[in-house]
């Protein structure tokens, strides 16, 4: 395996980005868009190069027929340690892998762009980035991906995902939306149809799409402590400011 010089040259897990995507995010995706409009999953292979704590892959493995998952970091499944942004078809061939049908990410925001282009690269039939809504704006992407070559599909969630770091809390609740971009490279938007389909993820997709084995991978009630434990450093904060005025 060639992963040692790439290992000495990662970040530390308190500099990475880890937004775990809830599963029935994935699900609902896979379901409501990719079934519709591709013949057969179980015969194509997925890679998620985003790992985290397997929340993507979960669904991802009910579709298809083989998923291979890395990350930057072990955040508790084992994965192949690997930097995707050094990836290459060539190196995953060296490295005894195949080459995937599909890339499916949920990249650290600020380098979502660079994740979309290399999955382009070595995905053979599709790239599916979860990402905020906010990521349709921006002239470098407009430039490098929406004006050249734009998704196929854009999904947005008609309800909101909730997404917060290092866990997953089904409990949680978020005022940001987040998307799927779908480029499916036989179909990208051409001269006689230059631009990608909108296609909404209706209301229900949590219900929907939620399964009993997912609270595996939760962390119920996270969200809440979160807030409680804001909340007593803020008044801890406030008590001690007061303390010194009074002094």
């Amino acid at each position: 395996m060639r992963t040692n010089h790439m290992e000495s040259r990662l970040p530390t897990k308190d500099a990475l980005e880890y937004f775990p995507t809830p599963p029935w995010a994935t699900r609902a995706v896979i379901h409501e868009l990719l079934l519709r409009e591709l013949i057969d999953l179980r015969s194509k292979r997925a890679r998620d190069p985003c790992a985290g704590g397997g929340h993507m892959a979960l669904p991802l493995r009910e579709s298809f027929g083989h998923v291979d998952v890395s990350d930057l970091a072990d955040w508790g499944i084992n994965p192949e340690i690997r930097d995707f942004l050094e990836e290459s078809r060539e190196r995953l061939v060296e490295d005894g892998h195949q080459i995937p049908d599909w890339v499916f990410i949920n990249p650290p925001f600020e380098q979502s762009l660079k994740f979309v282009l290399k999955a382009l690269e070595i995905a053979t039939e599709g790239v599916a980035l979860f990402c905020r809504l906010g990521w349709l704006s921006g002239q470098e992407r407009y430039h490098t991906i929406f004006g050249p070559q734009p998704p196929t599909f854009i999904c947005p969630f008609a309800e909101r995902v909730a997404l917060i770091e290092g866990a997953w809390d089904p409990e949680a609740s978020t005022a940001t939306d987040y998307v799927w971009y779908i480029w499916i490279k036989d179909a990208f938007p051409s001269e006689a149809r230059p631009f990608s389909i909108t296609r909404h993820l209706r209301p229900g997709m949590q219900d929907l799409y939620s399964r009993l084995a997912d609270l595996a991978l939760a962390n119920p009630g996270e969200a809440a402590r979160r807030l409680a434990a804001r909340k007593a450093a803020a008044a801890a904060k406030s008590d001690q400011a007061a303390l010194l005025l009074e002094a």
